[in-house]
C-alpha cells in the first residue's frame, strides 16, 4: 500500500466533532489561565492577620444592641406655600419619652413564635 493514495483529509462527520473539541480546549485553557492569574493577584495581597492581630472583645464584654423608640417629628402645616428642605428640621425623628426596658430572652422560655417550645413558666 502506498501512502500517496491514502486520503488524509477529515471526513464531514469528523469535522463536526473537531470544532467542539477545539472550543473545549480553548475554554479549558482560559480557565487554567484564570486560575493562575488569580493566584498571582492573591500573592500580591497583604497577608491574613494572625490570631494575635485579630480584634479583641471589649473589657466590659460584648456590646448589646441599643433599641430605642423614636417619635416622628411632624411636618409643620402652612396655609400659603410649600416647605423647602431648608425649612425642615435636619433630623426626622425625636427620642421618645422614657419607656420601660424591652424584655429579653429568659432561660426556659419558648424561643421564637411557633418553635414548639413549652412557653413561659
Amino acid at each position: 500500500m502506498s501512502y500517496e493514495w491514502v486520503d488524509f483529509a477529515l471526513e464531514e462527520g469528523q469535522i463536526g466533532g473537531l470544532a467542539p473539541f477545539i472550543l473545549g480546549a480553548i475554554v479549558a485553557a482560559a480557565l487554567i489561565g484564570a486560575v493562575f492569574f488569580g493566584w498571582r493577584v492573591r500573592q500580591r495581597e497583604p497577608r491574613r492577620p494572625t490570631p494575635q492581630e485579630q480584634p479583641k472583645m471589649p473589657p466590659g464584654g460584648p456590646v448589646r444592641e441599643d433599641r430605642t423608640t423614636r417619635d416622628t417629628d411632624d411636618v409643620p402645616k402652612q396655609d400659603h406655600d410649600r416647605l423647602t428642605p431648608y425649612q425642615l428640621d435636619p433630623q426626622g425623628t425625636l427620642p421618645a419619652e422614657e419607656e420601660p426596658p424591652r424584655p429579653r430572652w429568659n432561660e426556659g422560655s419558648s424561643g421564637g413564635f411557633g418553635s414548639g417550645g413549652g412557653g413561659h413558666r
